[in-house]
């Protein structure tokens, strides 16, 4: 029981019953699931449809858990539903190489540079602020983004909070509601998994079905 523990110093969100904690997240999911914009994700698929027409790749770039869910999302996205995808996350000689010898902040724009991407790919952002180049949060997605507006190509996104700069300069950007703010990430994360899943089993974009 909480109150066999040190509650002093304990973050606000730690004092809440023990027991009520998992009620309240699922709660909070629900609402999200019930708030989310269906009409952007439906956008998505369509303009993910698009770009399979033309033979365009889709670049994933996120950051920490994020990134894992870019590589998650690399998979399915290619075996599920035929399209070119890539993760710079998931090369990880580059990514440290270029993180040593250029910075951080190189590592997205130069991927798709080497790439020759052009204006028949696109980019999709897993992220939870969306980059931030004011507070140096993500500087490294804010470059890949400007490099990609440069070479022509669209931008989607699954972003929380206000979306940051992938909102600001995205061709379709889904936004995670927050229904508490001391839980923005992992309910933002966890969404770009459920919208991802959403979109690769969507009837437009699904060519094999999967095992279960």
């Amino acid at each position: 029981m909480l109150t066999s523990l040190r509650r002093e110093g304990l973050p606000k969100r730690q004092l809440e019953p023990l027991n009520m904690h998992t009620k309240t997240y699922f709660e909070e999911t629900a609402r999200i699931a019930k708030s989310i914009d269906l009409d952007t994700i439906e956008c998505l698929a369509n303009e993910l449809a698009k770009l399979r027409e033309c033979n365009g790749r889709l670049f994933f770039i996120g950051v920490g858990g994020s990134a894992g869910n870019c590589g998650h999302a690399v998979n399915d996205f290619r075996k599920l539903c035929g399209i070119e995808a890539y993760a710079p996350t998931d090369n990880v000689s580059e990514l440290t190489a270029r993180t040593n010898d250029e910075g951080w902040e190189t590592v997205f724009a130069a991927w798709l540079k080497v790439s020759r991407a052009d204006a028949d790919d696109a980019v999709f952002v897993f992220s939870v602020g969306g980059g931030n180049l004011e507070k140096n949060v993500s500087a490294n997605i804010v470059a890949g983004l400007k490099e990609a507006k440069t070479r022509g190509l669209k931008v989607f996104g699954v972003v929380g909070r206000d979306g940051g700069y992938t909102k600001q300069v995205g061709d379709v950007v889904v936004v995670v509601p927050t229904v508490d703010p001391s839980r923005i990430t992992p309910h933002t994360e966890a969404f770009h998994a459920v919208v991802w899943h959403c979109l690769v089993s969507h009837p437009l974009l699904q060519l094999v079905e999967t095992k279960w």
